[in-house]
């Protein structure tokens, strides 16, 4: 009885813990802190691992306070095929634009990166897990012929676990190559691209203009390729190298240019613009 009264003693005196304060790493399993990793711009203090940002996170960690200025927010996604499988893709474009407040998974702008002029595109994994349809193209492709336009900069965050996206079928696929000609042309007019590859980037964004970038950076232990490394080894039927498609081993055989830690990704953009920066165009003013 003695043990059942200490029980109840200690009972009243813990205070529970809010909900919300503490959450699981995905990579390393630690539990973490919830306010630690949000300072650490949401990356484990455990194991450095760099959970998935929102588009305006990444803008917010990426362009000068105040700056940002959204362009191309006016298109809709269509639904060329009347697509149904589970569900139609109508609803479905209309439950994810609820859900993420997003008209399709992509965020495009101008801002300043150190009061340096620039267009940043992002895409946003929460719609759709990124995948690139006839919206996500034509932005890229829009804000492309901008930056060439306007003698800017371009950078695109690339964050896409579904590549092209079906539902739309060939309006999507011809994403690809849309992309690739506006950066060929940017690239042809002596523009700069800096292509940042976030986990995961696969399939069709990493087959077009991901890829493209006069300078690729990536995040730590990004997944990076086309297609996954599980579909892979069920095709081959060969064991894969350690890390393979991660972007430490994408480094080592010369794929991309950099690692850079979330953190330090602001700095080193700053660095690179410096170092590149195109000649601003005759026109020069933002319209």
């Amino acid at each position: 009885m003695a043990f059942d009264g200490l029980r109840r003693f200690i009972s009243r005196r813990k205070k529970p813990i809010p909900d919300g304060l503490w959450m699981r790493c995905e990579d390393c399993g630690a539990t973490v802190y919830k306010r630690v990793v949000e300072e650490k711009y949401r990356v484990c203090p455990e194991c450095s691992f760099h959970f998935t940002l929102t588009s305006e996170q990444r803008i917010a960690i990426l362009v000068d306070d105040e700056t940002f200025v959204a362009r191309w927010n006016n298109l809709s996604p269509s639904d060329p095929l009347q697509f149904k499988a589970e569900s139609a893709y109508a609803d479905k474009i209309r439950e994810e634009q609820a859900r993420t407040g997003l008209k399709d998974a992509v965020v495009a702008g101008t801002g300043d990166i150190y009061g340096k002029s620039v267009t940043i595109v992002v895409t946003d994994s929460r719609f759709i897990m990124g995948s690139m349809g006839s919206v996500v193209g034509e932005t890229i492709a829009r804000a492309t012929e901008y930056a060439k336009d306007h003698g800017l900069p371009l950078i695109i965050v690339s964050g896409s676990g579904g590549g092209a996206r079906m539902y739309e079928g060939a309006l999507s696929l011809m994403q690809m190559a849309k992309t690739s000609a506006a950066i060929a042309r940017l690239h042809e007019a002596g523009g700069l691209f800096i292509s940042v590859l976030t986990n995961p980037t696969m399939a069709g964004v990493m087959a077009s203009f991901a890829s493209l970038g006069d300078v690729i950076i990536a995040e730590p232990k990004a997944l990076i390729g086309f297609t996954g490394p599980r579909v892979i080894k069920q095709t081959i039927k060969q064991e894969l190298p350690d890390g393979f498609q991660r972007s430490e081993f994408l480094l080592e055989h010369g794929f991309i240019d950099q690692i850079v830690p979330r953190p330090d990704m602001k700095d080193r953009l700053a660095q690179l613009i410096e170092a590149f920066r195109p000649e601003p165009a005759a026109a020069g003013k933002l319209s």
